[in-house]
């Protein structure tokens, strides 16, 4: 990964030239200076280093540049033996009063360096190292740094990291010693050396992203000292400054890539017009057994005004577990297909029986989940006295649990036009379907796809209308720097009737009482779930569902009927299954996180989560909803190891069922890895910015890449070229921008 547009470029070898290899010009001495350069090549790395930092995508000296630190560590050896507190950080400086070496008991070789400091003297002591003994001598003066313990009434740095404060002092040397982020068999000494050597190589080299008046109007520190300063800090001040100027440029360059992308996306598709006038939107709403809430509502009038337009919708729908997010999903499918396709869009050939109609996909992350949808769809189109007959709305499924025959005879319902609304799993956007006329997709769980899988439902013709949903809530802020490209909706209310789960931590001492509770709660008629963490067992020590399941069947719920649902499961069982626990022919389903998103179940209001701090904040959320489905209030056990220690993700869990405050929660504990990281399939990587703590910035970041897009939406001024070059180097693949500008 080069970030860097390159501004001095290797010497190339001079026209008819003999065949012999020119001379290596690093070893020669004239070393060309470029981002490109491969770090074995750099001073101090070597081929041996190198290879290890390969484990960390770092090739090139642009990639060290790039490698940012993920804290740092005080090494102005400003301390004192007061200052100093066990097992926290703690930076003196001293003079090497003694140093000695000897075997330990165990058969090791220790180190021991005393230092005089300010109140008194304390040891660092180092194992198994001795290339370190010769690096010392008494009368040095030198600052350590690392985490102190108390031994033998004294101070004692194990292991700590060392300035000497010499003539030979390095010149990169800093009062703040950046970590960084490592990978197995990697040290912070090798990513160190790859740093120091980049930046004495090419810290000049990347061109700057911004023009002189945008870095002086957002006091921002141009890109060579802001790489100086985040790799070595002058001062503690300059770590901020230095962060965030890239912190800025990360988000305002992705804001503004996917400001263009969504231009080409309104610009170069057309989207075909799904028209909701009053007669549709009454029939459509006549359909659902409730009211629609006042937030239902207004989100209906969002997508229909979205769908009303020529060009394509691009539109999140968020909101809590229990929301109604399905209801406003399947409101937007019938829309669609109410809506014939006009004469000059249908194909030529024979004369059909029925209009044509725009064809609806709903795409589900799971064919369990995908087939109750289908079921929820079958019972809102059943024949009801007053309204539109039964079959009006041809329903297609499309998942891979299906013969080869079934599923022939589907795609060829869906090519034809005859399947009007096609619920399936990710079968729907690999090439298998070929819609006639696909006017609209519903991406259930948008965590689980992203931009890039967004783009592959364009079509040859028109391109759909696109609503993706997520029932994992995300601060808006946070919401707006992920799906930029996107116009989100927010559910932020609860259908009438619906009680706020009760959820409870039930430690070891606990566990009887609670069983107790939960038979009690069967045998008067209820339904509940058993989740278990793990398929098999884990080296954790987590139990398996097998085990679990006979342990349960065999002890506290000896007495009622049990039924198993995991992921290796085929479809077809885990059908069979969750069509008997529906029909109460099972009262209670043991089960992995499968059940996490769509089951719905009203009666079933009972849940233990076995192990439950093995699961994140947000999947315990997502799993407590499946007992808020109903009328009557549901209960919900975190099932834990301890059950006095404070445990900030369970205790959170239990505190609230608001889950829009989970998420927050949720990313100050774990950060926001899984909304951006890997798992965020299709959204670029973030090298430094933390969205939960750079809310300010991403909103900072947002508002100033509209106001340039809005002035310059090619980015035609010289002064952006090198902004345009960085956007398309970064983003150009997985947004379509290469053609920008």
């Amino acid at each position: 990964m080069e970030p860097f547009p390159e501004t001095i470029r290797p010497l190339s070898a001079p026209q008819g030239t003999a065949s012999a290899p020119p001379p290596d010009p690093v070893r020669a001495g004239t070393r060309p200076r470029s981002l490109s350069t491969p770090l074995e090549r750099l001073p101090g790395v070597g081929t041996n280093r190198a290879e290890k930092l390969r484990k960390l995508e770092l090739v090139t000296a642009a990639d060290a540049l790039m490698h940012f630190p993920r804290e740092y560590r005080d090494f102005s050896g400003a301390h004192s033996i007061g200052d100093c507190v066990a097992g926290e950080h703690a930076s003196i400086a001293g003079e090497v009063t003694d140093v000695s070496s000897r075997l330990t008991g165990g058969g090791r070789q220790m180190l021991s360096v005393r230092l005089r400091c300010q109140g008194g003297s304390v040891r660092a002591v180092w194992f198994n190292m001795p290339f370190m003994t010769q690096r010392f001598a008494v009368g040095m003066k030198v600052v350590i740094a690392g985490p102190v313990k108390q031994s033998g009434g004294h101070w004692e740095f194990p292991h700590p990291e060392v300035r000497w404060l010499i003539a030979g002092e390095q010149a990169h040397a800093s009062d703040w010693l950046a970590v960084y982020p490592l990978s197995e068999g990697v040290q912070q000494s090798h990513v160190r050396a790859a740093v120091q050597a980049a930046l004495q190589h090419a810290a000049d080299l990347p061109a700057e992203a911004f023009p002189e008046e945008l870095l002086v109007a957002k006091g921002l520190l141009p890109i060579e000292r802001a790489l100086r300063e985040i790799h070595c800090p002058s001062q503690a001040e300059m770590i901020d400054a230095a962060r965030r100027r890239f912190v800025y440029e990360e988000l305002f360059l992705l804001q503004l890539a996917l400001r263009m992308h969504r231009s080409q996306q309104e610009t170069r598709h057309a989207a075909p017009v799904i028209a909701v006038d009053a007669r549709i939107d009454g029939r459509i709403r006549a359909r659902f057994p409730f009211p629609f809430t006042p937030a239902q509502t207004r989100v209906c009038g969002e997508i229909a005004a979205d769908m009303a337009r020529p060009q394509p919708m691009n539109r999140l729908l968020q909101g809590d577990v229990g929301s109604g997010k399905t209801a406003v999903a399947l409101y937007a499918l019938l829309a669609t297909a109410a809506t014939r396709v006009p004469q000059a869009e249908r194909a030529p050939g024979r004369a059909r029986l029925r209009p044509e109609t725009y064809q609806a996909a709903l795409m589900a992350p799971t064919e369990l989940l995908a087939r109750q949808h289908m079921a929820t769809l079958e019972r809102l189109l059943e024949e009801v006295p007053g309204r539109v007959r039964k079959g009006d709305i041809k329903l297609e499924l499309l998942v891979g649990g299906q013969t080869p025959k079934r599923r022939q005879a589907a795609l060829d319902r869906i090519a034809s036009g005859e399947a009007q609304i096609v619920i399936g799993t990710q079968a729907l956007v690999c090439g298998a379907a070929s819609f006639r006329h696909l006017g609209l997709v519903v991406i259930d769980e948008q965590h689980r796809f992203g931009v890039v899988q967004r783009g592959i439902l364009q079509q040859e013709q028109a391109d759909p209308h696109v609503l993706v949903m997520t029932a994992t809530p995300i601060p808006r802020t946070i919401a707006h720097a992920i799906y930029g490209d996107l116009d989100v909706s927010t559910l932020d209310g609860q259908p009438p009737g619906r009680q706020p789960v009760a959820t409870y931590r039930v430690g070891p001492n606990q566990l009887e009482s609670w069983w107790d509770f939960f038979r009690k709660k069967l045998a008067a008629g209820r339904q509940g779930y058993v989740v278990v963490p793990a398929v098999e067992e884990s080296k954790r020590g987590l139990e398996s569902i097998s085990s679990a399941f006979e342990n349960l069947s065999n002890g506290p719920l000896e007495a009622f009927r049990l039924g198993l649902v995991h992921g290796r499961l085929s479809p077809k069982k885990k059908q069979q299954v969750m069509e008997e626990f529906r029909a109460h022919h099972i009262d209670v389903l043991v089960a992995t996180s499968v059940i996490e998103v769509g089951i719905d179940v009203p009666q079933a209001t009972l849940m233990t989560i076995l192990d439950a701090d093995s699961f994140g904040l947000a999947q315990l959320h997502q799993l407590r909803g499946r007992v808020a489905r109903g009328a009557v209030q549901g209960v919900c056990g975190a099932v834990t190891a301890s059950g006095d220690e404070p445990h900030g993700r369970i205790d959170a869990f239990v505190a609230t069922t608001d889950g829009f405050e989970l998420a927050e929660k949720d990313l100050l504990l774990r950060g926001p890895g899984d909304l951006v990281g890997t798992r965020q399939s299709g959204s670029p990587p973030m090298y430094l910015a933390d969205l939960l703590r750079d809310a300010s910035v991403v909103a900072e970041a947002r508002r100033d890449a509209l106001d340039l897009y809005l002035r310059d939406p090619t980015l035609a001024d010289p002064a952006l070229v090198r902004m345009k070059q960085l956007i398309v180097k970064r983003w150009g693949e997985t947004l379509g921008l290469g053609q920008v500008g």
